[in-house]
């Protein structure tokens, strides 16, 4: 018994070194992540950080030390 090439098994008609569209673009989003890896952390650090900044900014407690008024008998500067 001999074994078919090509046409017969696990893969069909696709030839061994040619990989499919599905792992091509996944190599090509995994050499882009490599290659922008400093940039997409820097610019999620600054993401958090915003929200982070938004999310205390937005208490209301912490907006009293802007509305509130100061008191003017007070001797202390």
């Amino acid at each position: 018994m001999r074994q078919q090439r090509g046409g017969g098994g696990l893969g069909g008609g696709r030839r061994g070194d040619d990989p499919g569209i599905l792992t091509r673009a996944v190599d090509k989003v995994f050499r882009f992540v490599r290659l922008a890896e400093f940039e997409i952390l820097f610019v999620l650090f600054f993401l958090v950080a915003f929200l982070l900044f938004k999310d205390l900014m937005s208490r209301p407690e912490y907006n009293q030390l802007f509305v509130k008024k100061p008191d003017l008998d007070d001797p202390w500067p």
